[in-house]
């Protein structure tokens, strides 16, 4: 099945702005990472020396140089191969080397943005930019790759599916959104859920759903692009995290992937050789206007998590879109915060003691949120 194309790709940047782009990076490579490790050894409780973190954002610098002059990395690549080991030493934590990443592109683009062809007033800054995003993208994707190779690396992918795991999906989707809110773009989270998977397991044996999940998870790869994200979120849930992309094309994308579960999932009962049909719910997330925002990994999940629950209450093959923002919540993940049940908050709400969001009855304004929670302690 061809990618999608809802949304449009850039077209292909001339060679020369990737060579200029890449020899920046190497020649500023030194500012880039002092710049990168201001904060990134004390980032975690067990902090990293400074000759390490030098060591490992020296290798970052490269590959972002690479990824931007080559248009891709290929893991074989020598400086792939250097990153696992380094990540190795310390056994550096997936998510902690992709927050490096992520610091180490905005230190480069920082650099870039004071360049004097390409800088941040030149007509070629966005695409300029747009390369070393992308490349960041291309190298965490090498290093995925390569690691995957490893009989260790069960956390990176899983094994009944192929896809990534919970625990990429975790390190991934908070670096996403630290970009997103550095470049003022959108973010989607999608979750699909197969219905009634526990019945199909219990009438046709756990062999067939196991099927089901392997067969979602292979149609989904091949549908997305390859800078879409795609993971094994729970037992019976595959998540796709799409950066720059808005919640109308993202909910056009997740009815796209509805029908073609409907027309390509299905399965046989040799029993009565009849058709099973097979349908999937849907969870549609999306984030704008992260700019200073608390917008974090947990309360995007959370709300896809109430979200899709939504969905499966409505009945199969329905959709649940949200858009959140950091001026508000949903009345589940209110309820979370508040450690209390969603039909609490309603109580609230109308008792006046929090507030909803312009008419938006399911949705609380977290300013008041927070008062009514800090009045609350004794």
């Amino acid at each position: 099945m061809p990618k999608h194309s809802l949304r449009e790709t850039e077209p292909a940047p001339h060679v020369d702005l990737r060579e200029d782009v890449a020899r920046i990076l190497v020649d500023r490579l030194d500012i880039i990472i002092s710049d990168a490790i201001v904060l990134f050894p004390f980032s975690a409780p067990q902090p990293l020396d400074a000759d390490y973190c030098s060591r490992l954002g020296n290798v970052l610098v490269q590959l972002l140089a690479t990824a931007v002059r080559e248009g891709q990395v290929d893991s074989r690549l020598g400086l792939v191969v250097n990153l696992q080991r380094l990540v190795a030493e310390r056994a550096l934590p997936v998510e902690r080397l992709f927050h490096f990443v992520c610091l180490t592109e905005r230190s480069a683009l920082d650099e870039l943005a004071l360049a004097e062809r390409i800088g941040s007033t030149s007509e070629s800054w966005p695409l300029a930019s747009q390369l070393v995003r992308r490349g960041s993208f291309d190298l965490l994707a090498a290093f995925t790759d390569r690691i995957q190779q490893d009989p260790s690396a069960s956390a990176v992918r899983d094994r009944l599916t192929t896809l990534y795991t919970r625990a990429m999906m975790d390190a991934v989707l908070g670096t996403v959104l630290q970009r997103a809110e550095r470049s003022h773009s959108p973010v989607a989270l999608l979750v699909f859920d197969v219905d009634m998977l526990s019945e199909i397991n219990e009438s046709y044996g756990y062999g067939v759903g196991d099927r089901v999940l392997e067969r979602m998870g292979i149609q989904i790869r091949e549908y997305f692009r390859q800078e879409d994200w795609v993971f094994r979120h729970a037992d019976d849930s595959i998540a796709v995290l799409l950066a720059e992309t808005n919640a109308d094309d993202a909910a056009a994308l997740a009815r796209h992937v509805l029908g073609m579960v409907e027309e390509r999932l299905g399965f046989r009962d040799h029993r009565t050789e009849t058709r099973v049909k097979v349908s999937v719910s849907a969870a549609v997330v999306a984030a704008q206007q992260l700019e200073g925002s608390l917008v974090d990994r947990e309360r995007v999940v959370f709300e896809a998590e109430a979200a899709l629950a939504r969905a499966k209450r409505i009945g199969r093959g329905s959709i649940e879109r949200i858009e959140i923002t950091p001026s508000a919540l949903s009345l589940e993940v209110a309820a979370r915060y508040l450690e209390c049940a969603p039909e609490a908050v309603e109580k609230l709400m109308a008792e006046g003691a929090i507030k909803n969001t312009g008419g938006r009855a399911s949705y609380v304004e977290l300013k008041s949120l927070k008062e009514y929670r800090k009045n609350q302690k004794p």
